[in-house]
């Protein structure tokens, strides 16, 4: 029987933890929700346990939360374990299932490996990496649940950090404009109460400073930096230098 799917994304943004995507892309996430896009988010676990947090379902409601003050479309929390997250098998199939269920243009994953912080930030690049490419799969069916074949059209890596001043080695790297949707995100961000406690302050002058610091690089007064798995193409040069 036919599957009753969703109407397919535009753009699905994957975090190995709820606030991991706030944190590095959400001024983009709600900028493109503000142009018309269809916006999702997928946490690979619930991020639990954590200190401040007494337990699953309040940082659950954290995360419902932000994804309403950014505006998406859905949101996503699968059953992988915190703080034991793996590039294996089951989680790449899992990912996969979400990618061909809600048939996103673009995704958004992960870059690079973020030291003295989690490491299931690097496991949670390297899923997200094997999942778009198990999604387009043909002759595999039994292992997606019947949800059909999908491509994503581009892929691209944010960076969740403030410790490394210097960018992985890529094909290519942007800014998003993200000066009308700043204090968006920082609201977002601000929904992990839990998380983000009065004497962790620092961290929203850490992340508006970063941001405002990329956006200036490109002209904006605040901006988020990603990266392109691929070359980056220009088909008309003016379009793509004008503001």
């Amino acid at each position: 029987m036919p599957l009753d799917l969703p109407e397919p994304l535009d753009v699905l943004a994957v975090g190995a933890h709820p606030d991991d995507v706030e944190i590095a892309c959400g001024g983009t996430l709600a900028q493109l929700v503000r142009q018309g896009y269809r916006v999702g988010i997928v946490d690979l676990t619930d991020g639990e346990p954590t200190p401040g947090s007494p337990g699953p379902e309040i940082r659950l409601a954290e995360a419902a939360e932000a994804a309403k003050i950014l505006g998406v479309t859905m949101r996503r929390t699968l059953d992988l374990p915190n703080r034991r997250l793996f590039d294996d098998f089951r989680a790449r199939v899992e990912l996969a299932k979400v990618f061909r269920k809600y048939r996103p243009s673009i995704v958004l994953g992960l870059a690079g490996k973020t030291p003295l912080a989690s490491p299931d930030h690097w496991q949670a690049g390297q899923i997200t990496d094997a999942a778009v490419f198990y999604a387009r799969l043909t002759k595999w069916d039994s292992e997606f649940d019947g949800y059909p074949v999908h491509t994503v059209h581009k892929q691209f890596w944010y960076p969740l950090g403030f410790s490394n001043l210097q960018f992985p080695p890529v094909a290519g790297h942007f800014v998003v404009d993200i000066g009308e949707t700043l204090s968006i995100k920082l609201k977002a961000i601000r929904a992990y109460q839990t998380q983000f406690p009065p004497e962790k302050d620092r961290v929203f002058t850490a992340v508006e400073g970063q941001n405002r610091y990329y956006g200036v690089s490109a002209g904006f007064e605040a901006g988020e930096v990603f990266f392109s798995a691929t070359t980056l193409g220009v088909k008309d040069l003016v379009k793509a230098a004008r503001p």
